[in-house]
């Protein structure tokens, strides 16, 4: 969608702030706060819906994000492109050409006004609604789509305020709808590996995990009137927090069962000085410009430790600011060993690979950098039945295509969708969460349990084939 106008943003930004710490007041973060379900809604988890021959999906927002989704979908099979929705005319053209480029019939467009895809909602012909928009966005866009009778794929975050959060859960339970928040790296080839690694018991039983999203980001504090900058920019002088947890963090609490026989029980957190964004400023722009005129309170490093309610421990670092390689951690540790990534190593005590100088097994003392034994013995399936697809089809190695073809075929065939609502609520809640832990000197924050105990109960994650 277009530009926000900056006063508009602060206002909303304050409010929603404001908000977040009367939600947390309200729930009280306590198992009794939330323990039953509503009256007129049910619990989504493993919600099956009836086969669709066809999926028939729309689009809001077509932009940096959405205008690769679009591309994608038009290679799925058993999809049908009917309508999208933008407010910045370049775009939307854009979207439609490629739509009808690929043989596609030309969808229906909206976007006259920043509410036009309400009316585009009023569509009955519309299964699923995809929404890449900026963050603030999220909740309502979501929330009206799921009362509207669609199901819901919006990225990340699905929510930046703990009462969003539970506003995705209730609407999702009370329509009985999907609501699945786009966390593409659950996807890739060496989260699903990893995954695949932990369901044959290879690390043992698990203990930690390390999640991160380092990323140099600074540039896009140059795009000043379109583009994710534009609007990203400010969240940096709203909320000292982990502003962008969910890329590491999603694969790690796959791996570790969170909703699904644990969840995340209290957090802690601590940001280091907001320095680089300044500093940034002050050399690309002129001294006048408006970037220069910013408070920048989020600091440049975020490190958060999240306890589990089984005792395990996760760390969850935030950094788009500092001069650094690109990593997400993707660190998982047992009791027979350990996986890692950035670059990708391997350590076990039992079960590791023959050294073929010794022909011993390799000590876990040092680092096995070799992969392609690993891949040939725990390739995902989901991977080695798609994954030359979707590497030819692209986006981020191809984990985008393979989410998006793996929603479709679970929506087409009748199965749950691999994340639902509850992931989205308690993946994205680390924002809100974390802000009020460095807020208050790093002591602990309660996670709400999203599940209302249903965690206990539910079964985790298969390694589908």
């Amino acid at each position: 969608m277009d530009r926000l106008n900056r006063r508009k943003f602060l206002q909303t930004a304050s409010a929603l702030a404001a908000t977040g710490v009367v939600a947390a007041c309200a729930s009280g973060n306590t198992p009794t706060a939330t323990a039953r379900v509503p009256k007129g809604q049910q619990s989504v988890m493993g919600l099956v819906v009836p086969k669709m021959d066809r999926v028939r999906v729309a689009f809001i927002g077509v932009g940096e994000r959405g205008i690769n989704h679009v591309n994608l979908m038009c290679l799925i099979d058993g999809v049908d492109i009917k309508a999208i929705c933008d407010t910045h005319q370049a775009v939307l053209d854009r979207a439609v050409n490629s739509v009808v480029t690929n043989g596609r019939p030309k969808p229906d467009t909206y976007g006259a006004h920043e509410y036009s895809y309400r009316d585009m909602l009023d569509r009955d012909d519309i299964d699923l609604v995809l929404i890449s928009t900026p963050w603030r966005w999220h909740v309502p866009m979501a929330v009206d789509a799921m009362n509207s009778g669609k199901h819901v794929f919006v990225e990340v975050p699905a929510a930046v305020t703990i009462e969003g959060a539970w506003k995705l859960v209730d609407t999702a339970e009370r329509t009985q709808k999907n609501c699945m928040m786009g966390e593409n790296v659950c996807y890739g080839r060496d989260e699903l590996m990893a995954l695949n690694m932990v369901r044959q018991g290879l690390f043992g039983e698990l203990l930690h995990g390390e999640a991160a999203y380092i990323h140099e980001l600074r540039w896009q504090m140059k795009q000043l009137d379109h583009k994710t900058g534009s609007w990203r920019t400010e969240w940096h002088t709203r909320s000292n927090s982990n502003l962008y947890p969910t890329h590491g963090l999603g694969p790690i609490a796959q791996y570790m069962n969170i909703n699904r026989g644990d969840r995340f029980d209290y957090m802690n957190s601590m940001s280091s000085p907001a320095l680089g964004r300044a500093a940034y400023a002050k050399r690309e722009f002129p001294a006048g410009h408006e970037r220069n005129q910013l408070n920048y309170i989020a600091g440049d490093i975020n490190t958060s430790i999240i306890k589990t309610k089984l005792g395990r421990t996760i760390m969850v670092q935030h950094d788009t600011t500092t001069p650094r390689p690109y990593s997400r951690h993707n660190h998982i540790q047992g009791t027979n060993g350990v996986f890692a990534g950035f670059p990708n190593r391997i350590a076990v005590e039992h079960g590791g690979m023959i050294d073929p100088e010794t022909g011993k097994p390799k000590s876990f003392h040092e680092w096995d950098y070799d992969m392609e034994p690993w891949y040939k013995k725990y390739e995902h399936p989901l991977w080695e039945r798609m994954g030359r697809e979707a590497e030819i089809a692209g986006g981020h190695g191809g984990m985008d295509f393979l989410m998006l073809w793996r929603m479709i075929y679970c929506l087409r065939n009748g199965e749950p969708l691999d994340q639902d609502v509850y992931d989205a609520a308690a993946w994205s809640v680390v924002t809100p969460l974390s802000e009020q832990s460095v807020n208050d000197r790093g002591n602990s924050k309660d996670f709400p349990d999203f599940t209302r105990g249903g965690w206990k109960t539910a079964k985790p994650l298969g390694i589908v084939s």
